[in-house]
């Protein structure tokens, strides 16, 4: 199982973020949804890893959070509430939160087996795309993932087709999509 815990940054100087994570983290991909669990932090029960992988890289393109990810075992039989449930998954999500606070992408894995750090380390190496990603690059990634084919993509943004293929190549997105893939085989491999 996957427990992310999730925190706000720079809390005390900013809104309460936690009401909109509900746009960004659906509960339909979760096991046990996202619930606050103190302040500015919430925490979510998880089994599919292109899940994490997709919640991830949406709060680090958000850019406000810290988020930790757990790997390991959850005790049964499950709470009805993530608040309730018990486990090493939950320990482990709780020091990559403590970890994430500190990392320069603001992410971290912890599991019980060395494929956590490999997981973390592919997971670092996407949100760094993400990241640096432009304005103008995530209008032709979002471009994509509404249109059927790249031409059509680039006829949503008013561009030509050899424009989109350039802002494409720049934003990193086939490396980003190839990233994500290994980042979910990598997690499923640290269960």
């Amino acid at each position: 199982m996957f427990v992310m815990t999730i925190d706000q940054r720079r809390s005390r100087s900013e809104p309460d973020a936690v009401p909109a994570l509900d746009l960004l983290l659906p509960s339909d991909r979760t096991v046990r949804p996202f619930e606050r669990t103190a302040g500015d932090e919430v925490q979510g029960l998880l089994d599919d890893p292109e899940a994490v992988v997709d919640m991830a890289l949406t709060l680090a393109r958000d850019g406000g959070w810290s988020i930790g990810i757990g790997v390991g075992e959850v005790e049964r039989p499950l709470a009805d509430s993530v608040r309730a449930n018990r486990g090493p998954a939950f320990v482990a999500a709780r020091q990559a939160v403590e970890r994430a606070k500190s990392s320069p992408l603001h992410v971290a894995v912890e599991a019980e087996s060395s494929g956590g750090e490999h997981a973390e380390t592919a997971l670092l190496l996407v949100a760094g795309i993400v990241d640096r990603r432009s304005d103008a690059g995530w209008q032709a990634v979002d471009a994509m993932a509404t249109a059927d084919t790249q031409a059509g993509a680039a006829a949503s943004l008013g561009i030509s087709p050899q424009a989109m293929n350039r802002r494409l190549r720049v934003a990193g997105y086939v490396e980003e999509r190839r990233g994500r893939a290994l980042v979910t085989h990598l997690l499923e491999a640290a269960r």
